[in-house]
Parts: structure tokens; sequence; C-alpha cells
């Protein structure tokens, strides 16, 4: 067992995939697999296995060092080894965690992989139980959202400043409109095309592409129609059902006809049109947006459990880190002391 005390060799087990993206080794695209690929596939360990199976490859990535981080800690050699760890060693390496001064919800996420990899091997009987079981999370800032949301004052403002008389500034007056008023993730705004948005049952409405490859419909906020339409109006690709949603406006190295970045989106339209509406840098993050539109549903009265499903979560816990209703400022006991 490894002792409390001492920190063993920080080194990444050669079994883990150096490539995050391709944690298996498959066959070509679109052809069968030879004797070899199938043999290979066989033998593949559960802790492989595991990580094929996660579709995101940003979700794919985490886990991966999550689990590699572990591994290192505890140093392991190859993913038969985690068939001896007990608690004793998941609570060594939550200590060594907070030794290097990880934050809270860092130390969170990496316990929670841990514990989502031993779940899968129980389930496999390549373990007896899952030792991250009983292991207490740290609880600072586990019930509170850390992104900053605008207030409704500010976010009015970020949804005029764009200049609506050219393509671009039509453009990014939608886009804040939707990312304001459907609690968008940037990637899911991003993934777009022109055919996600469309009419269901008489409602126009958006087919997100969220995480787990999971898709949810959101009808579309009234003023955000309007400008959508406007948008594809003036930028005519509204024929183009596979193509993007939003666009570049122009590209001196090549086609248009790609979808924007969750890095241009946010640089170019959110932080910029922030800054010309007065609000301080500090109060803009990438999820800002999204945490705007949840807090500013559930004040006005949004059910929590619609608004989780409204975000795409799997949990009503994590919507909860949005509920920022028990601390308004303007509700605080402060604003009714009067000398």
């Amino acid at each position: 067992m490894t002792d409390f005390g001492v920190r063993p060799p920080l080194r990444i087990p050669a079994e883990l995939p150096v490539a995050a993206d391709a944690p298996v080794p498959l066959a070509s695209a679109g052809h069968a697999l030879n004797p070899i690929d199938f043999e290979r596939l066989r033998h593949v360990p559960p802790l492989l296995e595991w990580l094929a199976n996660i579709e995101n490859p940003n979700t794919r990535r985490a886990y991966r060092n999550d689990v590699a981080d572990f591994m290192a800690f505890a140093g392991l050699k190859n993913s038969e080894a985690l068939a001896t760890i007990t608690r004793a060693h998941v609570i060594a390496w939550r200590r060594h965690m907070a030794q290097r001064h990880l934050k809270p919800a860092s130390i969170r996420r990496k316990l929670s992989s841990l514990s989502e990899l031993f779940d899968f091997l129980t389930d496999q009987d390549a373990v007896e139980s899952n030792p991250v079981d009983g292991v207490k999370r740290p609880t600072e800032g586990a019930n509170e959202g850390k992104t900053p949301a605008l207030s409704d004052s500010q976010a009015k403002r970020l949804l005029t400043a764009p200049q609506a008389n050219t393509l671009k500034g039509k453009r990014d007056h939608a886009i804040l409109a939707v990312l304001l008023y459907h609690a968008l993730r940037r990637g899911e705004l991003c993934g777009l095309r022109v055919r996600d948005y469309a009419p269901r049952r008489g409602v126009a409405c958006l087919a997100i592409h969220g995480k787990g490859s999971r898709i949810r419909y959101l009808p579309v906020h009234p003023s955000a129609s309007t400008l959508v339409e406007e948008y594809l109006d003036a930028a005519d690709h509204r024929t183009d059902p596979d193509g993007a949603l939003f666009r570049p406006v122009r590209n001196p190295r090549g086609t248009i006809d790609r979808p924007l970045t969750g890095s241009a989106i946010y640089t170019h339209v959110v932080k910029r049109y922030a800054v010309a509406a007065g609000i301080p840098p500090a109060a803009i993050r990438p999820h800002g947006l999204r945490a705007t539109a949840a807090t500013n549903a559930l004040e006005h009265g949004a059910d929590i459990a619609k608004v989780r499903d409204w975000l795409g979560h799997r949990t009503v816990s994590t919507t909860q880190l949005y509920d920022k209703r028990s601390t308004r400022p303007e509700d605080s006991p402060t604003f009714k002391v009067e000398y």
C-alpha cells in the first residue's frame, strides 16, 4: 500500500494511449476487421475499452488525464494493477492533490473520473468493488457556480451592442441572442447547422447536439428568431441545410462555408461587444452567457427540472449551480438598512 506521506515518482503508464482521440486500435473506416485487428480488439484492456466508449473527445481527454494522474501517483504500470487499489490509496491521492494546491472543483472532478472508471470495471468483473465509494470529496464551492452571470441590464446592453446594418452585425446580433435566450455552450452553437433551425409542431426550434451525443430541441425565443431570420436573409445560405448556421463573413485564405470556432465567438463576438457595452472584462467568462440565461430563467419562475433538460444536464444538482436566487445582491439586507 502506498504510504500516505510518500509521493511515488510521477510517470504515465505506457498502456495509456498517447492519442486520447483514438484509445482503441480500429480497422480503417469502411473496411471489415482483418484477423489481426480482430485479435487485437479481443485483448483490449478494460481501461482502454472504457475510454473508447466516451464519444466526446474533450471529455475523453479529461478522463484519460485524470486516470493517468492517479495511476502515476500509485505507481501502477497497467490497468490490471487497478484491482489492487483500496480506498486508502484513493484517500492518499486526494490528500496528495490537496498538497499540490489543486482547486476543490478539480479534486472533485478527478475523483469522479476515477469513480466512473471503477464503476465500469466493477460491471466488467475486473475489480471486486469501487474503492472511490465513501471517499469524501471537497465541499468548498460544490453548491454554487463560479461563473458570474450578467445582470439583466448588462444583458440588455450586450444584446443591443452590435450594429445591425451590416452582415457581420446581423450575424453577431443573432449569435448573442441565441446564447442569451437559450443558454447554449459555445461548442453547441458552433455545431448548429442550417437544418438544425426548423419548425417542430409549428414552433421554430433549435436542434442542439450536446454532450454525450444527446440531442435536445429548444423552442426559439421570438426575439432570437427574428434576428436569425434577418441574418439568414442577409447571408443567403438558407438553402444549404448541411452547412454551418453561423459562419465567417469573410475569409481571405479560403471559403467561408465552415462553422465559427468557439474561440472566435468568445473573443470576437462576446468579449468585443461586452467591452463596447461597458461591461467589466472580469464579468465575461466563456460560460458567462449560459450562466446568465439559466439564472434569468430561474429567477423568472422556470421549473428547475425543466431548466435541467433545457441546459442538457444529467442531474438537477448541476443545474443548481446556476440557481442564484438566494444570493441576488438587490435582495440583500444591506439595502434595507436605514439610519
